[in-house]
């Protein structure tokens, strides 16, 4: 498992440094682009820490992995980082993989601050090991669908690829809807986009959601909707924030605008983030996403651990109920959450957004949380 050069600066291999594991997705089939998002936010955070003298004169150091979105791959990787010797584990972007990550993590007494990821079982079991910054998917996509009731979107068909993660959502999506008069009807992803959208027709649906991957299958999907006239008025989303990013956008051009999502972060920034934003895009070349964001608040709840509480594995895990920080997005406390096995910050900001359709550049707020 080759490891991408770490740009953070720190490159001591005296044991001075402070190491702290990363698994990101940087290779397909993951979310390349989420990947990239996640690593520049956690590395300008450690940038700032290292900067600023690092914790109490030692600098951090950065040891990413990638997982290309492979859950084995990610166990394995924590069992090396384990073996180097790192204070904690964070990141990733896809639940199935962090959930991977989670429990291995957990069964090594290794301390995991994950993220990005939202599946509520993040863990099988509750563990004192683990720690999440993302909303659970239970939380979040239920504001989606109050969204959609609010739309008057009641026959809501998804087009869905076999995974705990959107098996999940549909479950989330179908409890919430279903005692509100809403249907949710599951269409493979694997049929043609020209029979999902017969099957649109066929079904009267009045939203369908993309439950699936991007660029593949949602791109050809989302065309092949927006070119077919039987479905001018079908509202088409994505609750698990592929608009969020350029990608969708220089794929799919006015076809990508108009398809809400959720977004975690506030209606306005306050100071901090603002200025994490603005360095975040000039890394970028672009505008930050919120997994940006939730990299470098990520690194700000372990470097506020490591100045409380040192080195030692133990002692960082024990700390999850004690930690406050001022993050990008608001103040950071963790809790035990009904429902959710890990430690849990309730909540991130949340609201539903889309492209503005007479500018895709432009996000849109629809609906808050």
């Amino acid at each position: 498992m080759n490891t991408p050069p770490s740009p953070s600066g720190a490159e001591h291999t005296d044991g001075s440094s402070i190491r702290l594991g990363a698994l990101v997705p940087l290779t397909r089939p993951g979310w390349v682009e989420a990947g990239r998002h996640l690593l520049a936010g956690l590395d300008l955070a450690v940038r700032e820490v290292n900067d600023a003298g690092g914790i109490d004169g030692r600098p951090l150091e950065l040891v990413v992995r990638d997982t290309a979105a492979d859950p084995e791959r990610a166990a394995a990787a924590v069992d090396e980082l384990a073996h180097l010797g790192v204070a904690a584990v964070a990141g990733e972007y896809h639940s199935v993989v962090a959930r991977a990550a989670a429990a291995r993590a957990a069964a090594l007494g290794v301390p995991f601050l994950c993220s990005s990821a939202v599946l509520d079982a993040l863990t099988e079991e509750p563990t004192e090991w683990v720690a999440r910054l993302a909303p659970a998917q239970s939380y979040g996509w239920r504001i989606y669908a109050d969204f959609l009731l609010r739309a008057g979107r009641r026959r809501i068909a998804v087009a869905t690829q076999p995974s705990v993660y959107w098996a999940s959502g549909t479950r989330v999506l179908r409890d919430r809807l279903a005692p509100r008069g809403g249907t949710v009807l599951e269409l493979d992803a694997t049929l043609t986009p020209e029979a999902l959208c017969d099957a649109l027709v066929d079904h009267d649906a009045t939203a369908l959601l993309l439950l699936v991957g991007h660029p593949e299958p949602a791109v050809p999907i989302v065309r092949a909707v927006r070119g077919d006239r039987r479905l001018a008025e079908i509202f088409v989303g994505a609750p698990a924030g592929q608009p969020e990013f350029a990608e969708w956008a220089a794929a799919l051009g006015e076809d990508g605008a108009g398809v809400p999502f959720l977004r975690y972060l506030p209606e306005r920034p306050g100071p901090l983030g603002e200025r994490v934003g603005k360095e975040l895009r000039e890394r970028l070349g672009e505008a930050p996403s919120f997994v940006a964001f939730e990299g470098w608040d990520t690194i700000a709840v372990l470097a506020a651990v490591l100045r409380s509480h040192g080195t030692d594995r133990a002692a960082i895990a024990e700390s999850w109920p004690r930690v406050a920080v001022e993050g990008t997005r608001g103040p950071i406390q963790f809790s035990r959450t009904p429902g959710i096995s890990v430690w849990q910050w309730a909540w991130t900001p949340i609201h539903v957004v889309d492209r503005d359709p007479a500018e895709p550049d432009r996000f849109r707020i629809l609906h808050a949380g």
